[in-house]
């Protein structure tokens, strides 16, 4: 009998060094009239193939990957004829898939042929091997080597889209869905970064591996599965131990950030595993439901509960009958860009208050910057309706910087806990805050004259 965890390895789906990529030569391109696609903000660009007006494919390394890995784009049409600038949507693939994927199999060129927005679809794995369930490994020392999926999304890819496309480069017109494996990836990125996201959307994916006492099970046997029978590593090289490392699979989990997802449009797509519109029920593939999409289906609804337990908005089309296939994830796509260009044209504000929690060491969001001084490497804190009025912070002892909001170089009056203090400004207008272990309340009275 094949388990869903098996399954799951299966049909979501040469060593290499793990020291840093060598220098790549100057990209390649055709005619290139989109703009100067060169190494930046930590990516080698080593190849640029133009293959359309809207297509292009690219080749780049870090130095948080082990080798080279491909990036596929999709631009509006009509894009070299203007200077306009665009959102953008970063699409990402599945478990054994690769940056062309919602390309060749999910007709993305067609379905967003007639929505201004630029399209990202990156590898989030090597050679389209099992996936790097979208985090920095916990084990770096594997057989695939270097894997700081995270770091190589958010921290380089993004900034360098923004300076090398004609992007709208502000929360508000930026967007990240995604299939599976990605639509966990893409609401664990929301969840983390949610200052640079203002939608994300979730395609038969698994926003709850770590929360609920099911979601934890099928979560911990499917990332294994996924890391032995498809990547050939240690089963829990992503996210480590699951009751070892409990919190750190906690930290990447969506359904345990829920609430940093406060404000954001959230949508999600999910099957029931039984036969659909798609499927011809005399194929004896079809003879069964389908194990992999029953597990996300699970993990949704109770991604679904803790989003309803914490107050925060989603919509969820719980459609029925549907398989874990590429005709479900093109529908879902076709279904989510009408909305999402909705949402791009709201431009929203970013929100007066901020909740935002993490189990990272040291975080920025919003503009705010935590320096927590704990002892254990990681452990939930938080800022909870933060403003420029003040802060609750849960998890102390830390410093905490405020966004630019105040006069430069001016001494506000201060109520830590109970307690007035004081703070001066810096020249950026920011205020530096040490608060104590537990509960802090922190609120800003005034600037002091002079």
């Amino acid at each position: 009998m094949v388990t869903p965890a098996a399954a799951a390895a299966s049909d979501l789906g040469a060593t290499v060094s793990s020291s840093a990529p060598a220098a790549a030569p100057a990209a390649t391109t055709g005619d290139d009239v989109i703009g100067d696609l060169t190494s930046s903000h930590g990516l080698t660009v080593s190849e640029v193939d133009r293959v359309d007006e809207r297509l292009v494919r690219l080749t780049v390394a870090s130095r948080e990957l082990a080798r080279p890995v491909r990036l596929t784009l999709l631009l509006p049409q009509g894009y070299t004829a203007t200077t306009r600038r665009y959102p953008t949507l970063y699409l990402l693939h599945g478990t054994s898939g690769g940056a062309d994927d919602w390309v060749q199999q999910g007709e993305a060129e067609d379905i967003t042929a007639g929505f201004p927005m630029i399209v990202v679809m990156p590898d989030g794995g090597y050679d389209s091997n099992g996936g790097g369930w979208w985090t920095d490994w916990v084990d770096q020392d594997t057989a695939l080597g270097v894997a700081n999926w995270e770091t190589f999304h958010i921290e380089q890819l993004v900034p360098w889209v923004d300076a090398h496309l004609r992007t709208r480069a502000r929360r508000s017109q930026r967007a990240i869905a995604g299939l599976s494996q990605g639509g966990f990836g893409a609401m664990s990125y929301a969840s983390r970064h949610p200052d640079l996201f203002v939608s994300a959307a979730s395609f038969s994916g698994a926003p709850d591996i770590a929360k609920a006492p099911q979601a934890r099970t099928l979560g911990a046997a499917v990332v294994g599965a996924i890391m032995t029978g498809l990547n050939g590593v240690q089963p829990h090289a992503p996210f480590g131990d699951p009751v070892l490392d409990a919190v750190n699979w906690q930290g990447h989990n969506p359904a345990d950030l829920v609430g940093n997802l406060r404000g954001m449009d959230l949508r999600l797509w999910v099957g029931d595993g039984t036969n659909g519109p798609y499927e011809d029920t005399a194929d004896p593939r079809y003879a069964s439901p389908d194990p992999i999409e029953a597990i996300v289906h699970e993990s949704t609804l109770l991604f679904a509960e803790a989003a309803d337990a914490a107050g925060v908005p989603y919509v969820l089309d719980d459609y029925g009958p549907g398989r874990h296939r590429w005709p479900y994830w093109a529908r879902d796509l076709a279904q989510y860009l009408p909305r999402l260009a909705e949402v791009f044209r709201q431009d929203r504000s970013v929100p007066e208050r901020i909740d935002y929690r993490s189990i990272d060491r040291r975080y920025s969001t919003w503009g705010w910057r935590v320096r927590t001084r704990r002892e254990p490497p990681q452990a939930f804190s938080g800022l909870v309706r933060a403003s420029r009025e003040g802060f609750v912070f849960l998890a102390g002892p830390a410093v905490v910087r405020t966004p630019p909001s105040y006069r430069p170089l001016t001494t506000y009056r201060l109520r830590v806990q109970g307690e007035r203090t004081r703070a001066r400004s810096d020249a950026r207008g920011r205020l530096r805050v040490a608060v104590s272990g537990g509960r802090s309340v922190v609120r800003v009275q005034g600037r002091l004259p002079g």
